[in-house]
């Protein structure tokens, strides 16, 4: 998982696309998830959801996901869930103070958004995760209009 996931940060801008055209058919299935009842729905599309964001970003299903504010690396994959950048521990080489072998998800987060068209989307502020989503599904969030972009202060 971990290859997998550095080489989705490498190709920031290509999922950035992927995401740009995803979001508008996530939306557009908004008419139908709310004659299905979204929590009927919940628990197939988390499931899937967690199949795809699983390989390729190693999603931790957090309820509010940010790739596309994070060069498309998951901020829950830090050891400390830090959602705003790096601790005070990151080495020179980039690593991880917790985890050494592993670099530090906010250095990749910053070149992956370099990357990307949208990337000063990473100095948005996010605002903590609830613990209460764990598991959830974001991608009914984005069909429903109440995705992170709604919880977002900025700075």
């Amino acid at each position: 998982m971990y290859a997998v996931r550095r080489w989705v940060v490498r190709h920031a801008r290509a999922f950035e696309l992927l995401y740009d055209g995803f979001e508008p058919l996530l939306r557009a299935l908004a008419p139908l998830v709310a004659r299905l009842g979204p929590e009927r729905l919940e628990r197939p599309v988390a499931a899937f959801e967690r199949w795809i964001k699983g390989f390729l970003f190693d999603c931790r299903m957090c309820g509010h996901c940010v790739l596309s504010s994070t060069g498309m690396a998951c901020p829950m994959n830090c050891p400390k869930r830090l959602r705003n950048g790096p601790c005070g521990g990151v080495r020179p080489d980039g690593g991880c103070e917790v985890k050494p072998s592993m670099r530090c998800v906010w250095v990749e987060a910053w070149e992956g958004s370099r990357r990307m068209k949208h990337g000063d989307r990473i100095q948005v502020v996010q605002l903590p995760v609830d613990d209460a989503d764990q598991g959830a599904s974001s991608w009914l969030k984005v069909v429903q209009g109440e995705h992170g972009r709604d919880r977002e202060a900025r700075t």
